[in-house]
């Protein structure tokens, strides 16, 4: 049974920083795209970032380039969100998905999902 499992989330000021973790387990995700997507109160879930599993190439939403990076820890099957410069409009429950196409997962359709991780960005 895969399971993905994101922490991380909390309360932090404009400004500041938080990192997600996303850990991965049942199945081989060697041939994977790892993403995050977020969803804010009464908005569609959005894309925020991808990663390959193999080779390491990087997709994100042009909302968060130059301040969200995406990283991965083969060893531990780990996939993170590194935010930095948070803004109100960033407050939204983070998820992270997986499926072994690219395309599938940023375009919201992987097949696999976590149950989400809070992030609320005061000003």
């Amino acid at each position: 049974q895969v399971q993905l499992v994101e922490s991380g989330g909390g309360l932090v000021q404009a400004g500041g920083s938080l990192r997600l973790s996303c850990a991965a387990s049942g199945r081989t995700f060697s041939r994977s795209t790892m993403g995050w997507f977020r969803q804010a109160p009464g908005k569609e879930r959005e894309f925020v970032a991808a990663m390959t599993w193999i080779g390491g190439s990087t997709y994100g939403a042009d909302s968060v380039k130059g301040r969200f990076t995406i990283s991965r820890d083969i060893a531990v099957n780990t996939v993170y969100l590194q935010m930095n410069s948070l803004k109100p409009e960033d407050t939204a429950v983070y998820y992270c998905a997986a499926d072994d196409g690219t395309s599938a997962v940023v375009a919201g359709r992987g097949r696999y999902w976590g149950q989400g991780t809070q992030v609320t960005v005061s000003s």
